[in-house]
């Protein structure tokens, strides 16, 4: 398995520990509740980042635009995971 194969494989064996984080809190504390279709909205929007990095980090040759391409993604996401939570542009996606 190359270095690529294993930081892929690392990276998508991640995401559904980091789903367990608002599963776990979610026991907790009635302030987190999320939905079935939250955690399949956040798997596909984690997936689909981490996809898209692993894509400009093997075949985006430059180092500066492998750093800006990566920095542009992350505040997609970010932007995107806003929008989805509290509806900081008030798009019909908007959680609130």
């Amino acid at each position: 398995m190359t270095l690529q194969n294993k930081r892929l494989t690392v990276t998508l064996l991640s995401i559904p520990l980091a789903l367990l984080i608002p599963l776990v809190a979610m026991q907790f504390t009635p302030e987190v509740n999320w939905t079935l279709i939250d955690f399949v909205v956040m798997g596909f929007l984690l997936t689909g980042v981490a996809v898209v990095i692993e894509f400009v980090l093997r075949y985006v040759k430059k180092k500066e635009y492998k750093l800006g391409l990566i920095l542009i993604i992350l505040l997609l996401f970010l932007l995107v995971w806003a929008e989805l939570a509290v509806g900081i542009f008030g798009t019909p996606f908007a959680g609130n």
